[in-house]
């Protein structure tokens, strides 16, 4: 299960980014997760309650959006979304190998105090 590491790196990130800001305390972390970095999120949910205590997230808050794949069309000059493993622009029905999201893994924001 790498949502662990991944997570112990996201509160290592988070904590050195609140002592640099002087706070205290970290009410809540948003992440972003792309639908195709391999990332579960009830497992990344999981990780974060075991992780947290003993850490300035102790009471803090986590949450995920999660995001949608999505292509670029070069022929169409357009950004579509992938609904499947085939991507295909909806408009001019060419593939597209340039996948523009869905991919992330990001810590977004911090509320800290």
């Amino acid at each position: 299960m790498h949502e662990v590491s991944i997570m112990r790196s996201t509160l290592d990130v988070a904590e050195d980014q609140a002592r640099r800001s002087g706070a205290t305390h970290i009410h809540s972390l948003r992440m972003r997760i792309g639908l195709l970095s391999g990332v579960v999120a009830d497992a990344l949910r999981f990780a974060f309650e075991a992780l947290r205590q003993n850490t300035l997230a102790a009471s803090a808050l986590l949450e995920i959006e999660e995001v949608r794949p999505a292509c670029w069309c070069m022929d169409c000059q357009a950004e579509f979304e992938v609904n499947d493993y085939i991507y295909e622009c909806p408009r001019c029905r060419r593939p597209s190998a340039d996948l523009r999201r869905g991919r992330e893994i990001a810590l977004v924001s911090l509320e800290i105090s």
